[in-house]
């Protein structure tokens, strides 16, 4: 499995070293290129061991041969272990970034580049998500950790009516754009996870291992989807490949308590349609701009304040070379500080961003991980570009929906272009 390519790395050191310097990751790519040299010398070897053994085969040296079946024994599994410590430091090499990547340190610092909608003002006390939940029979946490454990929860009544109708308005939006709904498999082998750029296994792992299974359960639909043509070679004329994911989502999501994980926030598993798309290298910065464009579109048409936010270089997963994130505005979220008891109605618009969809154009980083190419039209054979990007994420949708669209009696409006398939306007408190 190569991530970067190793001949890249060696003939732009400075710009790889400049990259991982923004990204804020260490990696010694001098040791990684010893052990390349180590590698190739090894390789050498092998082969020239492997054309003498022919030829002796082909002399009918029987002794000669035997000799190079000896030396070809010792150098295989030597060779195979260098290959494989040269991948483990490969591992730990991030794909390169776009020029407009701004950089910093976190998520503090990634820049906004646009507004959408005008955030909510109350003249009253505003519910957050988990109150409105419970007073209108949505959702229980209680039941869900009782079951599941922490971080999994019911969805009730209406709340499913309204996850369903969110399905299905995103579905019939994108499938208008030329979207192929997908419904994957829920659990993948850990080699097409960790070829994403999900870590299957070991102390960082994002996603769950089935126990004595090689396989483990799914974060995104992105996972399969990327897996989808693991090995192919496609033809030029079929991209782009424009494929819509539905699917169940399980997180690990450790260390994600707390004030700003509140909720449906961060949870150990989520529904979620994802966009995925295979392209020619010369595509895919159009691409990304292209899939935001749908994100946006998306929440205009369900008319939830949002921005968007060009992520910064410390912010970045490994497999990105650039991503935007769009964050709706939560009037439950932090970093406001809790309503007074007495209610002030200038302080009505207390809340915060939350992200809700993100987009990544991943280059050929997971293309490479999984051998995915294309044939171009002058024969010549070039990895591909994949991009993904979330359609809608249904729990923090939920948490828009609901935050934004309370009323001064308890209840949700809901929004007009999901009222003919939740069959109401307004979600009543239950009496």
């Amino acid at each position: 499995m190569r991530m970067l390519d190793i001949k890249f790395i060696r003939e732009n050191l400075i710009e790889v070293k400049e990259m991982l310097k923004k990204r804020r990751v260490e990696a010694d790519l001098n040791h990684l290129i010893e052990i390349d040299e180590k590698r190739l010398e090894l390789q050498q070897k092998i082969e020239k061991l492997r054309q003498d053994r022919n030829l002796a085969a082909k002399k009918k040296e029987i002794e000669w041969g035997k000799k190079i079946k000896g030396e070809l024994e010792k150098l295989e599994p030597a060779f195979k272990a260098v290959e494989e410590e040269e991948d483990s430091y490969l591992e730990a090499v991030p794909n390169m970034l776009s020029p407009e990547v701004p950089e910093g340190e976190g998520d503090g610092d990634n820049k906004e580049i646009k507004r959408w909608g005008e955030q909510p003002g109350f003249d009253f006390k505003p519910l957050d998500h988990v109150e409105l939940g419970k007073q209108l029979n949505l959702i229980d946490f209680e039941r869900g950790a009782k079951v599941a454990g922490n971080k999994f929860y019911f969805l009730k009544g209406d709340a499913v009516l309204l996850e369903f109708a969110l399905i299905d308005y995103a579905m019939k939006q994108l499938q208008k754009e030329g979207f192929v709904p997908f419904r994957p498999p829920d659990l993948v082998k850990p080699e097409i996870a960790s070829g994403v750029g999900f870590q299957p296994r070991g102390p960082e792992a994002q996603v769950y291992t089935i126990e004595k299974e090689n396989l483990s359960l799914i974060g995104t639909a992105e996972i399969p989807l990327g897996g989808y043509h693991a090995g192919e070679i496609l033809d030029e004329k079929v991209l782009p490949l424009k494929y819509l994911g539905f699917s169940p989502c399980f997180r690990t999501e450790a260390g994600s308590y707390g004030r700003v994980s509140y909720g449906l926030y961060r949870v150990h598993q989520f529904d979620k349609l994802e966009i995925f798309i295979y392209c020619n290298q010369s595509e895919s910065e159009k691409i990304h701009e292209y899939i935001l464009s749908l994100e946006e579109k998306l929440f205009q048409g369900l008319e939830l304040p949002y921005r968007v936010v060009d992520v910064c270089t410390g912010d970045l997963g490994a497999p990105a070379y650039r991503k935007f994130d769009v964050e709706a505005w939560m009037p439950g979220r932090p970093p406001a500080t809790p309503l007074p008891d007495r209610f002030d109605a200038r302080r009505a618009r207390q809340g915060g961003w939350g992200e809700v969809t993100s987009t990544s154009n991943t280059t050929d980083y997971q293309a490479r991980r999984l051998n995915i190419k294309y044939r171009r039209s002058d024969g010549k054979v070039e990895f591909v570009h994949t991009l993904n990007g979330t359609a809608l994420a249904i729990s923090r949708t939920l948490i828009a929906i609901l935050e934004n669209y309370q009323r001064k009696d308890g209840s949700v409006e809901v929004p007009q272009v999901l009222q003919a398939y939740v069959g109401k306007k307004v979600i009543e408190p239950i009496r």
